[in-house]
């Protein structure tokens, strides 16, 4: 049975822990300086998502799929209950646990995104993805290079650039797996959260420049998750932990109650 790989903080801490999930192409690393922070209040799980990371790799890539992960992580941890926040794709991993997994979740966090479907619009770096060929490229700066032909931000490339790493063969090679996340992407991109409603505290966190949580959203979000509460993080867009990292982990933490 395949559990999903992590890095503990504030393991000997013996309140209800916090597990981390990261967005489309991430790994528990972007999520270090979050990780550590908090862990001085309670278990802090940062956790890397079925095709991504250190964890295994798989055919499957539904929301069904990354909310069965999560059940199994706390079955093999002993975790009864436990705090959820998911960034992205990892919100709706954690959307859809709690609504399937209701007495599992104490308290609900979603970063920047709602439980409706979006449009594809990962095309531009999937494409470059695929055109990375690690039979030519010989180092990190040349992957960069290939991948700036298609990605215009530096941040983006950076970003996926962490995934880089040396495998058995000498060669570089992505640590996610593209074949699925390419093959399934309409499959957890474009359909909405299962329907279903979610009774515990929820807190739901948008970057002001970002536009995947919009003010018409609040009433589809409400329907599911009705004692939702909308909060918007100044000057961050998507990647709002990274981007406002001190006003994101505040947020959190009052939420969370920890002072």
């Amino acid at each position: 049975m395949d559990i999903l790989n992590s890095k503990i903080f504030g393991e000997n801490l013996t309140v209800t822990p916090l597990l981390v999930f990261h967005g489309l192409f991430g790994m528990l690393d972007n999520w270090g300086s979050f990780g550590k922070d908090l862990g001085e209040y309670l278990p802090v799980h940062l956790i890397d998502l079925r095709n991504h990371g250190r964890s295994f790799h798989s055919e499957s890539m539904s929301h069904d799929d990354l909310a069965d992960d999560i059940a199994r992580y706390m079955d093999h941890y002993g975790i009864q209950k436990a705090h959820v926040l998911g960034h992205s794709l990892g919100g709706k991993a954690v959307m859809q646990f709690a609504l399937k997994y209701q007495e599992r979740v104490d308290k609900l966090i979603v970063v920047d995104i709602s439980p409706k479907a979006y449009p594809p619009h990962h095309q531009g770096i999937i494409k470059a993805l695929e055109t990375v060929d690690f039979n030519t490229v010989g180092s990190r700066g040349e992957v960069e290079t290939v991948l700036s032909q298609y990605i215009p931000e530096k941040s983006t490339i950076q970003f996926l650039a962490k995934n880089l790493y040396w495998d058995d063969n000498k060669k570089l090679n992505w640590r996610f797996n593209l074949k699925t996340l390419s093959e399934k992407y309409n499959e957890f991109v474009s359909n909405a959260v299962k329907f279903g409603v979610f009774e515990g505290d929820s807190l739901f966190i948008a970057g002001e420049k970002s536009n995947y949580i919009l003010p018409q959203d609040e009433y589809g979000i409400k329907q599911q998750f009705p004692k939702a509460k909308i909060v918007t993080v100044k000057n961050a867009g998507h990647w709002v932990q990274a981007e406002n990292p001190v006003d994101f982990a505040n947020v959190v933490k009052e939420f969370l109650d920890l002072h």
